[in-house]
């Protein structure tokens, strides 16, 4: 288990705010262990590192008095959706108080005319398409876990839909925020567009719960297309699969997913999903549009695909069939610890401008076989997002030096190729290390938002920002 910092703890004051936390929400806060420890970190290899508490608010005004008392005694906040994010976002290395939003989970508002809709932060992403499906209407941002949309938020998630929909920084149109006073803002209005002012919606996007706790959510809707295909062909190299993806982009053709998996991580998908995929590079694409549309789309990427050697081209309007296969790639990182049970699965992930994500690639598998490391490599490809995920032995002290120096060499890499240490898992504690490398004399800007709007630092406290 990979060690997190630890911070100073204010043990008076947490007892204090604990106390007085009891007084007003009753059964609704939680000291046991067993609920504490869940509310650490369980989905990274970074050790486990629980509240002392955990509190269920149900409305704004609640999350604002939780702020309120804990500001006043000095006692760190860590808001918590359902806790699937991937680096350590919600330990409380310095303790503390977590804010389960689980209980805030109502759809406010859906005004379809406008493609709007508001939500509370504990809604997940699939209540929320399923609330919508009768509108015909959708939510595209699809990180693969259930996510909640105010974790989503707070990590500028992205997913498979990303490189036609974007992330959640171009859908989310205003926030409301209690802030770390407890005072309660909202960002900006349900207009379209505006020039008013400071752009704190975005801001907030991506502040990983440091500079304020999320209460609803404003966002960006679609309609459903008319109609949707996929397809898949195989590869015989990484490099081939990218060079497709790239003319694809090149080319203009207008993909709303484009997946890459190497061989390895069909062979998981395959024994996990039962497929029968052929066992070597394979990109998953799909494409939405007019019946007509879809499928020119498909037959343009074939031609693409076969000048770069692809094989085995296949595409379908099959509802059942596209939903089978992006099933199966959601549930990759189920699959590929099936590949070696008993072992731990350190998901991480690059992104790099396009034209350098073969070369990327090509060195991020060649790496992980001169470590010895058994490394799936998947992708969101088609905006240069790549993920590797060594599974390791964490008995094995050689095997997670090889591991941690690994993930070093990638998130250098990428950062070499003037790309990111993360491109939507963000960074939390597990990619602190590598954010002052890709960002350098910006980092001293961040410190000053952060101490402008939270100078007591109680928002989640040893995260992004480094000690």
């Amino acid at each position: 288990m990979a060690q997190a910092t630890s911070l100073p703890r204010n043990e008076t004051g947490i007892a204090t705010a604990i106390g007085s936390l009891k007084q007003q929400f009753g059964d609704r806060l939680t000291t046991g262990q067993a609920i504490r420890e869940q509310h650490g970190h369980t989905t990274t290899w970074i050790e486990n590192q629980p509240p002392d508490a955990v509190v269920f608010p149900q409305s704004t005004e609640e999350v604002s008095d939780i702020v309120r008392i804990c500001a006043a005694h000095k006692v760190p906040v860590i808001p918590f959706g359902v806790g699937t994010s991937l680096e350590g976002h919600v330990n409380a290395p310095a303790g503390g108080i977590s804010v389960d939003m689980g209980q805030m989970n109502e759809i406010l508002a859906v005004d379809a005319g406008d493609l709007t809709c508001t939500v509370q932060p504990g809604v997940t992403r699939e209540k929320l398409n399923t609330f919508l499906r009768d509108q015909g209407l959708f939510f595209p941002i699809d990180p693969g876990a259930n996510a909640t949309l105010g974790g989503m938020t707070a990590t500028r998630a992205s997913g498979t839909n990303a490189v036609r929909y974007g992330t959640m920084k171009d859908n989310v149109i205003s926030l409301q925020v209690v802030m770390a006073d407890g005072e309660i803002i909202k960002t900006a209005r349900r207009a379209k567009k505006s020039s008013a002012g400071y752009d704190l919606t975005r801001l907030m996007v991506g502040s990983e719960g440091t500079l304020g706790l999320m209460t609803e959510i404003t966002l960006r809707l679609q309609g459903i297309p008319e109609a949707m295909s996929a397809a898949r062909c195989s590869f015989e190299t990484v490099d081939d699969a990218c060079q497709a993806v790239m003319a694809t982009i090149q080319y203009g053709i207008p993909v709303a997913r484009i997946e890459l998996l190497d061989a390895l991580a069909v062979k998981a998908a395959n024994a996990y999903s039962k497929l029968d995929l052929p066992e070597t590079v394979l990109l998953l694409l799909e494409f939405h549009g007019s019946e007509s549309g879809v499928a020119e789309q498909a037959e343009l990427f074939g031609q693409i695909a076969q000048d770069f050697g692809s094989t085995g081209f296949e595409w379908t309007s099959s509802t059942e069939e596209r939903n089978r296969l992006w099933q199966a790639r959601h549930d990759l990182y189920w699959a590929t610890l099936q590949l070696r049970p008993g072992s731990k699965a350190l998901a991480t992930d690059v992104c790099v401008p396009i034209s350098r994500l073969a070369d990327c690639a090509r060195e991020a598998v060649a790496k992980a076989e001169e470590l010895g490391l058994m490394s799936p490599l998947v992708g969101h490809v088609g905006d240069g997002n790549m993920h590797m995920a060594p599974l390791v032995d964490m008995d094995n002290p050689d095997e997670v030096a090889r591991t941690e120096q690994y993930v070093s060499w990638l998130a250098e890499l990428a950062i070499s190729m003037d790309g990111t240490c993360t491109g939507e898992h963000g960074i939390g504690q597990g990619k602190r290390p590598y954010l002052t490398r890709e960002l350098g004399a910006t980092m001293r800007y961040m410190a000053a938002i952060k101490a402008a709007l939270d100078p007591d630092d109680i928002l989640n406290p040893g995260k992004i920002l480094p000690d």
